[in-house]
């Protein structure tokens, strides 16, 4: 047993009572300096900084108040919708708890996002921090799940009619399509048993995942430390007698209360949209999820709420004529390949047997299966960024100017595919979303080529810093 710290006579109380705690939990400010007052950040962080620590700040936000929304809440289909009512009307406040969740899961989606953007513009997922960008994106897959099964409990009419098209989606994939989606359902039909199960999901389970995800994306981060927007490893110089990185200072209190900042901004604006405009527009919370859930009576347009649209117009997207122009593509490569590809032998033959093997497959199975991978591959595609992405250098301060409009080209394609994913399918809207889908997978699949090429300019020796 170690022994105890003892301090001299007369010392205030305060360090009395840390000397006291210190002396039956070291491990606690073991941990506090390794990840707070001992964790040197670069000195260089800008704005774009503020969203990790907000993304946290939103995470209790939505924990607390589904605390308290859960102590009220009936999950069960003949209760549920007038239980939300109960907590709206006759709890008292509970219609700021609950305005605070719902607004809550929209807000954490737009940190998120814009967490996820700073990390592609700065190469935040380069070596050594592929974990750290890994256990992100399984934190935001972790994330729609949450939101999917939580936009359920309301029992609405976009609740009831969203979770019916979204799980029937599950119906298109081959061979166990049908058993899964009656796996998920708990019925054959939307109803009681689909509500429990989200309900346990969404209260229980996933938030555990959640929660330990985001544990293993903040060790992973503080073992590599923080990037930064110049891209340059603070660690490679070190001050010889202290061995403190050159350009790091601890991240407590200079970044705690750079964060307090970000917070407090974060808060006036969250106040402002839940106190003046809730339901967002309709974009926060659809006028048809203030109606009871009706089985009997489809809305006249279904949609997913914004921050799935992107997507859900990607799975729009996939049409019999896109699977068809497919098909012609591959085969014209095929051919051309086999061609003018150089191989030789048996090898010759590959490319004509891989694109009829492609082709096949494509026919094989209708426009929605595919439509359904399109969806699933979109948020996936993610997760290999670190390998894909083979420039020489992280930010994309340093890297052609161009870069920056193809970033910017990226973002507005995602907002358009978010637009038109809320909007009813059109024969314009179809032809944008195909082009957008296209543009997006293209983005990715095509890093490895577009990443290298082009005029880098140097990046300095240290981080570069202009104090506020």
């Amino acid at each position: 047993m170690a022994e105890f710290k003892q301090l001299p006579p007369g010392a205030p109380v305060s360090a009395q009572v840390t000397n006291w705690f210190q002396n039956r939990i070291p491990t606690a400010f073991d941990a506090y300096k390794v990840h707070m007052s001992e964790y040197y950040a670069p000195k260089n962080f800008n704005f774009w900084y503020f969203f990790g620590s907000l993304a946290m700040l939103v995470l209790v936000i939505q924990i607390v108040t589904g605390i308290f929304l859960v102590m009220h809440y009936k999950p069960d289909a003949a209760l549920a919708f007038a239980s939300v009512e109960y907590i709206m009307r006759d709890v008292p406040w509970g219609w700021l708890v609950r305005y605070m969740h719902s607004t809550g899961a929209s807000a954490f989606f737009v940190v998120v996002y814009l967490h996820m953007f700073r990390g592609m513009i700065y190469g935040s997922y380069k070596k050594p921090r592929e974990l750290v960008w890994i256990f992100g994106c399984a934190i935001f897959l972790c994330l729609m799940a949450e939101a999917f099964m939580g936009y359920l409990l309301p029992w609405g009419q976009m609740s009831y009619w969203g979770a019916q098209v979204i799980i029937n989606l599950f119906a298109a994939i081959p061979f166990v399509g049908e058993d899964l989606s009656l796996l998920i359902r708990g019925d054959y039909v939307v109803g009681d048993a689909t509500l429990n199960r989200f309900f346990s999901f969404h209260v229980i389970a996933v938030p555990l995942v959640l929660l330990g995800l985001v544990v293993a994306h903040l060790l992973a981060l503080h073992d590599v430390g923080s990037n930064n927007p110049d891209g340059i490893e603070i660690k490679a110089k070190k001050d010889p007698k202290t061995g403190i990185p050159l350009d790091g200072i601890p991240f407590h209190p200079y970044y705690s209360v750079h964060d307090i900042m970000g917070v407090s901004v974060f808060l006036m604006i969250f106040s402002a949209v839940i106190f003046f405009a809730p339901e967002g527009g309709g974009y926060f919370l659809e006028y048809n999820n203030f109606i009871p859930a009706d089985p009997l009576k489809t809305p006249a347009h279904i949609a997913p709420v914004w921050y799935f649209t992107p997507y859900y117009s990607m799975l729009r997207a996939v049409t019999d004529d896109m699977v068809t122009v497919f098909v012609v593509l591959i085969a014209v490569a095929g051919v051309l390949a086999f061609l003018k590809g150089g191989f030789k032998g048996l090898w010759k033959w590959a490319p004509l047997v891989f694109a009829l093997v492609a082709c096949l497959l494509l026919k094989a199975f209708d426009a929605k299966f595919w439509g359904v991978v399109v969806m699933g591959l979109a948020v996936m595609i993610m997760f290999p960024l670190p390998w894909l992405d083979r420039s020489p250098v992280r930010s994309i301060r340093y890297r052609p100017n161009w870069n920056k409009w193809l970033y910017g080209a990226f973002v507005i394609n995602f907002f358009v595919l978010g637009y038109l994913g809320i909007k009813p399918p059109s024969d314009i809207g179809t032809l944008v979303s195909q082009a957008g889908t296209l543009f997006y997978f293209g983005f990715f699949l095509l890093m490895p080529w577009w990443s290298r090429i082009g005029e880098f300019k140097r990046v300095p020796d240290r981080v570069t810093f202009q104090p506020h």
